[in-house]
This record gives C-alpha cells, structure tokens and sequence, in this order.
C-alpha cells in the first residue's frame, strides 16, 4: 500500500491572490507559491493580506521548501513576510528568483534563505519530492507548470498560464510533455488555474498587443507619450520599447519596481533594448518630449504610484497637460476598479488623450480562456480535478468545463482556503476547513490588524464616533463634570447643539439611575453609557457610530 499524499490549500481559493498550497510527502511539506493579495474597499487602511502562516509556523521544521512558480508578485509577494519567523530554500526561474529576491532582501531577509535555479524541463528530487519543471507562457516570462511524480501519482499543478501560440520570446507551454505525462504515468491529479474560465473562447496572443501599440504610436506620432502596464511584464515592456523605438523614440524607465526589473530583464538578456536608447526619467530632462516614450508604473492607480502623481500633477519629473498621450497597457486587477477610473479621471481633467483596455485592444491576459482550458484537459486527462486561482465563480465555471470533457463529477472537488485534499489507494478525499485559513492584514507591520480592529474601522468610516465623557463621585454617587458629547463624522457639534445635549442630558439621567441600584463600578457606569448614548443617537439619527464611554472616578 502506498504512502497517503495531500494537497493543503492556504490561499488563493475563493479569491484572486494570496496563492499558497502544501504538497505533503512523506511527513514532508514543499509549498507552492507564498503571494500576497491587495486590499479590498472594504478594508481601510490595510496596505496587504497574506495567508493564515500558523499551519506553517506548526509545521515549520517539516518545511522542504518552496517553489515560486512564477515572478507575480500575488504567487511570491508573501515570501518576505513567511520568512520572518520560517527558513527554508526558494527554488523557481532564475527569473523568478530575482523578482522574488527584491522584496525579500529589502526585508532584510536573505539569511533566511537560498535560491536555487531550476531549468525548463529539469527534474529533480528534493527531499522526498520528485519534481518536474515544465515551461508554461504567461504575462512574465519563465513560469512553471509543476510536476509532482508521488508515491500516490503524479499530481500537476498549472501555476498561471495560457496557450500562446506566438508568446513574444517564443517559448510555448510544453503541451508535449504533460501529453507524454499523461500517457506514461497517468495525471492522478491535476490542480489548475480557473481566472478566466468563465470566458468563452480563446485568450488573444501577446503578440497582437505589439501591433495595436504600433498604430497608437504611429496615430499619435509628435506628441509625448506615456506608458504603463505590470512591471513585471517584459514582454509588454519590449513591445513598448520595439514601438518607440520605430518611431525614433528614447525609452525612459519611471517607477522604482520598473527601473529594478527592466534592469534585471535586460542583464539576463530577456529585454532588447540599445544602451542609447534608454535613460531612467531623471536623465530625461531636456529631451523632446515628443522623442521620448516614458514606460511607467502604475497601472492599477495605486495612490503613491508614478502614474498616480501625474495625475495628481505631484510628479517631479513630468507635467502632463492637452495634447500629451497616456497608454495604460493593463486591466485592472478585482477590487483595483476605483483607483484606475480615479487616476484616468484625473489625467482627463488634464486634458490628456488616455487610452485604456476598454478602448483599445492594449492588453491580452496572461490566462488561458475556456476554450484552452478544455484543450488543456483534453490532453491531461486526470482522474481527479481540483479548480485553483480564482474566485469562487471562477472555480465552479471551470468544473463546468470539466464535466464537458468527461470528468466525473464526483471527481472534481471546489476547494477554498483551509480545505484539503488527500490521494490514498482508494480514490481522493476532501476535508474541510482543516487548517486556519483566514486573513492576515499587513498595516505597517505584519499582524498587527485583526479582524476586530478592521470591523472597528469599517464603522469609524462609515458611521464615525462618539465619545461620552463623564466624571462621577464614586462615594456620594454626584456626577462632578459633564457628560461631555465629542463626535467625529457622526453630526457637526456646532449646528447641532440640540442633540448634543438631550444625549448628554440622556447619559446624566441612566448614571443617577445606575447610583440608585446597585451597580456603581466603573465596568457597570461604562456599560449603562454606552447602552444609553447608543440608543439615543440610533433613535435620534438611525445611525449607529462607535460609542466611547469615559467614565472617570473622583
């Protein structure tokens, strides 16, 4: 009888971000990916989430290590904050390495791990784990698709992908070797990546954006234009530049993150751009603006980014204006909507032309569509199937696909975080919610907001806040000063006097009443004032702020 296998999901499940999974062998755990997830609207003042780490800081010394599958900062963005209080070696493209490199070393973190180059195609034993690498296309270059030969089969994991016919560099996702798989070994099963499988048909090739960037700089030939898209998408990046450059423009890099990884790409080789032909923004100075072509962060409208600032007419180096061009060669990712059509706004008020996914066709994504996913499962052919990376829509659409080429549905498991999934000489079994899957707010610092503290946000800005100040002789049972009324985002104190004072007025009646009973310690005074002020200010306004009760003993 062969040893038992499982599949442990930690992120990634259920939403878009935050992947992290578990493979466990032989008491040992190898993960897959460690990314981070950007905040919702509904989670003010939290700058990212990450997994749940406690079943890995439970586990830690069981830990092998962790394959990036890719350089997205969502699969390896977690990794510079797992290895704060974890230790083990990173294993990925060389590519991959250097991107998830940047923020681990700015966190001071090297020491708590080794990164080690895996080739396209290599196979290797890591431990008691027996992995294939095998290249898959994406929106970064050098991705993985994950081959787990174990003791229960091979279990395959996607990581992102699409099927690209014409990717940019040319290397395709190796359908040949998961068929070859499939044949020789069987795909016991297969995990894999459901962002778009609820689109019909097929995702468009990279290669076809190169050729609406063409015409938009030939369109708009004369005029500064600024670009934006992924910093980590090289190959955006060098159809951009192959673009100015046609038209006898200088690149100029802008954005800390797109400065770093266009350095990296073009030391490694992957981005083809002459040294003359490109300067970092600084050095832009002087220059025609309409010889210049300035290649930027900021798609997603984050609020400090380069592009933000532009648009906020706070950026040092440029001052868009009428006649000026912005290109924004992305989509913005779920939950991301507000602040792109925020920074777009701005940049129109300007009276810059923008042109954006929901115009032109300037961005093709990097996920495989349902028509690919069904080939993909055609030549996989797994026993079993597992739906990862996406929303909860997003998994049970890909099931759907799954039925269409013939897997059973009693086959297919729609797993979320917290859930596992283990391989045994009888089949597969799913147990639910096995391990603590739940959010891990970054403010400032890793851990420091709980849930409590973000519900208590929620209702500062939503409802606001008021605070009952009251002091009392413990003795005597008089109240010595107020009740004070201070409120913030619930009514303006100066027009509203009124109320102000039939709540204090409220307060000052269920303290006299408290001093009459038996209840007279600070506990008790501060809940009868909270109990008052609330229901007071609820019939008063029908809203509900947060209630501060202050009660002081003289």
């Amino acid at each position: 009888m062969a040893e038992p296998v499982s599949v442990t999901f930690l992120g990634g499940l259920g939403e878009i971000g935050r992947n992290c999974a578990c493979v466990e062998v032989d008491d040992r755990i190898m993960l897959i990916d460690c990314g981070l997830m950007f905040p919702e609207l509904d989670m003010p003042g939290i700058d990212l989430v990450l997994p749940d780490f406690s079943y890995l800081l439970d586990n830690a010394d069981r830990i092998e290590g962790c394959i990036a599958t890719h350089g997205h900062e969502d699969h390896v963005g977690g990794l510079s904050f797992a290895l704060r209080e974890l230790s083990f070696p990173i294993y990925g493209s060389e590519l991959t390495l250097r991107l998830a490199r940047n923020r681990i070393e700015e966190a001071g973190l090297l020491d708590r791990t080794d990164f080690i180059p895996v080739q396209d195609g290599e196979r290797r034993n890591i431990g008691p784990f027996d992995v294939e690498f095998i290249p898959v296309t994406h929106s970064v270059p050098h991705g993985f698709a994950t081959a787990f030969h174990t003791p229960q089969g091979v279990i395959l994991h996607t990581g992102d992908f699409k099927l690209d016919l014409t990717p940019v560099d040319g290397r395709l996702t190796d359908l040949g070797r998961i068929g070859s798989l499939a044949d020789q070994y069987g795909i016991r099963m297969l995990l894999s990546d459901s962002t778009n499988a609820d689109q019909k048909g097929h995702s468009h090739s990279e290669r076809a954006v190169g050729a609406v960037l063409y015409d938009l700089f030939h369109e708009h030939d004369g005029k500064r234009i600024v670009t934006t898209c992924f910093a980590s998408h090289i190959h955006r990046v060098q159809q951009i530049a192959d673009a100015a450059l046609s038209f006898g423009r200088t690149v100029a890099t802008m954005g800390l993150s797109m400065k770093r990884n266009v350095r990296v790409a073009r030391e490694m080789g992957l981005l083809d751009i002459p040294e003359n032909k490109i300067v970092d923004i600084a050095e832009a100075r002087g220059m025609d603006p309409a010889k210049l072509c300035v290649i930027s962060t900021g798609s997603q409208g984050e609020p400090m980014s380069a592009l933000a600032l532009l648009a906020a007419r706070n950026n040092k180096f440029i001052e868009l204006g009428a006649g000026d061009v912005v290109i924004l060669s992305s989509h913005p990712i779920p939950g991301n909507e507000a602040n792109v059509s925020k920074v777009i706004d701005g940049l129109v008020r300007l009276g810059v032309e923008v042109v954006h996914s929901g115009i032109s066709e300037v961005h093709a994504t990097g996920h495989a569509k349902a028509e690919e996913l069904k080939t993909f499962l055609s030549i996989a052919q797994p026993e079993w199937f597992v739906p990862v990376h996406g929303e909860y829509r997003h998994l049970v659409a890909h099931t759907k696909l799954g039925r269409q080429m013939g897997i059973p549905d009693e086959n297919m498991f729609v797993c979320e975080d917290g859930d596992r999934v283990t391989l045994d000489d009888d089949g597969a079994t799913v147990e639910r919610d096995v391990v603590p899957s739940g959010y891990l707010y970054v403010d400032g610092i890793v851990g420091d907001v709980g849930s409590g503290v973000l519900r208590d946000r929620r209702v500062l800005a939503e409802e606001g806040v008021v605070v009952v100040i009251v002091a009392v002789d413990r003795k005597s049972g008089a109240i010595i000063t107020g009740p004070e009324i201070i409120t913030r985002g619930w009514v303006y104190a100066p027009e509203a006097e009124d109320l102000l004072d039939g709540c204090a007025e409220r307060v000052r009646e269920v303290v006299k009443q408290a001093f009459a009973g038996e209840g007279t310690d600070v506990e008790t005074l501060q809940r009868v004032v909270r109990k008052a002020a609330g229901k007071y200010v609820a019939d008063q306004t029908r809203r509900r702020p947060m209630i501060v009760p202050v009660v002081l003993e003289v």
